[in-house]
């Protein structure tokens, strides 16, 4: 006797196999995706920060890697906190992700303490080498590799471009992260090309808000005072007010990138992350196809950014050579 099945029966079958489907579509898809995590030493609502990730991911997008199609990507912001950060490296390794992506010596560090195998690649780290990630810049070895932002020599061009447009500059205080080696190879750096541009430079520690109030109105007390500004994530998340109390004090400043000139700072020269992060972009892509991170040769920023705000220079009564605005990349009227 043949076993049949209604007209109802076979309906409600079919609907179910077409809801079946889409879930096993989808459950198909996840399995397929590649897991990327990134590591930024920023807070979340941090402007920059945000533009850094939107460069590596436009460049993933550029070589065929769709977020939420082919790739799934964790993002860690976490600001200058240490614990915050060896807890977040911790929580991103728990999802055995193929490459991580680290910003900056401060992410990059605990890291390498915790893995050996998943693949790192770096942006915006000075001296690699020295600071033990990599065996070399041609031959990384083990499992990093990345893009360094410059070699120590030049950092002291801030202090040429200091020199440039305030001639009568004679201190220097220069604000940087004792606890980053690499801001302390660039301190040395500054140091050591002092003499020659007869300058007195001291090296001030960054620590918070109110410590880098002080220093700032303890430096403008001082007559023919400036200041230098390295990169770290204390002065960057405290940019606004480094920008605001010198500006407020008539304080000539200089850093190292464009973007604190864009919100107001007076001067910078510096590399531009931004082209390094769509880079990344690149090796990332070569890894989850298959290369080694020991076989990627570490590369150092080529671009270089000069940058002047001509409305800060008017407010703290400077004008700035015409040579100088001839030879800038970016000037700000």
């Amino acid at each position: 006797m043949a076993i049949g099945i209604g007209r109802r029966e076979f309906i409600t079958a079919l609907g179910g196999a077409a809801v079946a489907w889409p879930i096993a579509a989808r459950a198909q898809q996840r399995e397929q995706q590649r897991r990327l995590a990134i590591m930024l030493a920023y807070p979340e609502n941090d402007s920059q920060g945000q533009q850094y990730a939107a460069a590596f991911v436009q460049g993933l997008r550029d070589l065929g890697w769709t977020e939420g199609g082919n790739i799934h990507i964790d993002y860690r912001w976490c600001g200058s906190d240490v614990d915050r950060i060896r807890h977040a490296a911790s929580e991103l390794l728990e999802r055995k992700p193929d490459v991580i992506l680290a910003h900056s010596a401060l992410t990059l560090q605990p890291l390498r303490q915790m893995t050996t195998t998943v693949p790192l690649v770096f942006v915006q780290v000075v001296d690699p080498v020295g600071g033990g990630f990599v065996t070399s810049m041609a031959s990384p070895g083990g499992n990093i590799t990345g893009f360094a932002l410059a070699e120590f020599a030049t950092s002291n061009k801030m202090l040429e471009v200091l020199k440039e447009i305030v001639p009568q500059v004679k201190r220097v205080a220069v604000i940087y992260n004792p606890v980053q080696a690499p801001q302390v190879g660039m301190w040395r750096a500054i140091e050591a090309a002092a003499p020659s541009l007869t300058v007195n430079v001291s090296a001030v520690s960054a620590v918070d808000a109110d410590n880098l109030t002080h220093v700032i109105e303890a430096s403008a007390r001082e007559p023919d005072s400036g200041m230098i500004v390295l990169p770290n994530p204390i002065t960057i998340a405290n940019r606004k007010l480094i920008i605001e109390l010198t500006t407020r004090y008539r304080l000539p400043v200089v850093y190292t990138y464009a973007y604190f000139v864009r919100d107001g700072g007076l001067a910078s020269y510096g590399s531009d992350p931004v082209i390094q992060y769509r880079q990344a972009a690149s090796y990332v892509d070569r890894i989850l196809k298959g290369a080694k991170p020991a076989d990627l040769p570490v590369q150092l920023a080529t671009n270089f950014n000069l940058a002047v705000n001509l409305r800060t220079a008017k407010a703290i009564g400077l004008t700035i050579p015409e040579s100088f605005l001839i030879r800038a990349d970016e000037v700000i009227e």
